[in-house]
């Protein structure tokens, strides 16, 4: 038998975006797992989420992509997933690999499921995979807690604020984000806030607000897989709706998070778990906006207060 001959059958799946894009997509990447045991699987992601991919994928390879760009040349897979949107643009990415097959909603000349406007994108993308014949579960949304990095602290039983959105419109004022963290410290809780590196400035003047010392600040001193870490071990997280929500779903973090353009129906936690509580006044908005969406200024400091208060006597869960 010839070494090709002997070589697995190939899978290639695309989802090159965002942290809270690469963990809904958890549940549709464990079914290809499932479905296709056998093959040598491939995901191709955008280079941060490249850690935090590989410890949850359960894919042999995962790639370093730009989103839209031309994927690295490969042999033509067997199976082509496209769980990177509705295309045309990122179905075109996976044809001109020149896959056997292509799961994929349907757009022009491809063939597949129809999209669905204001679907849950963790049901989205597993419903894509159940209409072509597989099965998937969009419970199965939970993620193993990576090691905690070196010179990280210890935030066991801490508060972690998380300021930042990638667009100004879901990036709730920093005076408000001071107020709720200095409403946890005087609680007696530890509180920090974290973020990523653009987001430095803006953790500074809302560590600055509460009053925490300036250790408190973490942003920019993790990766995704570093912020994971900590989301793992937190008691507690409020956050806006941002890739870091997805996390404490996925980490069973109890958490608090602010929804502002987009309502918690297509991007919220999952129904049924009452240590993820979804605030929003139920206005929807441009989620690409440059200034902050005016339903999620609607939100007040004594909302996301009362909310945390909610979460007190939770035991967080196994």
């Amino acid at each position: 038998m010839s070494a090709a001959s002997a070589s697995p059958p190939t899978l290639l799946a695309l989802r090159a975006l965002g942290l809270g894009d690469l963990l809904t997509a958890v549940p549709a990447l464990r079914a290809l797992e499932a479905a296709y045991p056998t093959h040598h699987r491939t995901l191709a992601t955008t280079a941060t989420m490249v850690p935090l991919a590989r410890h949850v994928a359960g894919f042999h390879d995962v790639i370093p992509v730009d989103p839209l760009a031309p994927l690295p040349a490969g042999p033509e897979p067997d199976v082509a997933v496209n769980l990177h949107g509705r295309g045309p643009q990122s179905s075109t990415v996976l044809l001109a690999r020149r896959p056997r097959r292509l799961i994929a909603f349907a757009c022009g000349d491809v063939r597949g499921p129809e999209w669905r406007a204001g679907e849950h994108e963790v049901a989205r993308w597993c419903r894509l995979l159940t209409e072509e014949g597989l099965d998937a579960d969009p419970s199965q949304l939970d993620i193993e807690p990576p090691a905690l990095p070196q010179g990280l602290p210890d935030v066991s039983g801490a508060t972690l604020v998380h300021p930042g959105a990638a667009y100004a419109a879901r990036r709730w004022p920093p005076g408000r984000w001071a107020e709720v963290a200095r409403s946890e410290a005087v609680k007696g809780r530890r509180v920090f806030v974290t973020g990523g590196p653009v987001e430095a400035a803006m953790a500074s003047e809302v560590a600055a607000g509460a009053g925490l010392p300036t250790s408190a600040n973490l942003a920019g001193r993790t990766d995704v897989l570093g912020l994971a870490a900590l989301v793992a071990r937190a008691g507690r997280l409020v956050s806006a709706d941002t890739g870091v929500a997805h996390l404490a779903t996925a980490l069973r973090c109890p958490s608090v998070v602010l929804f502002g353009p987009v309502p918690p129906s297509e991007w919220g936690p999952p129904v049924g778990r009452p240590a993820h509580i979804a605030l929003w006044c139920g206005r929807r908005g441009d989620p690409l906006g440059d200034t902050c969406d005016p339903g999620l200024l609607l939100l007040e400091p004594a909302d996301v207060i009362a909310a945390l208060a909610r979460l007190d006597g939770l035991s967080r869960p196994a």
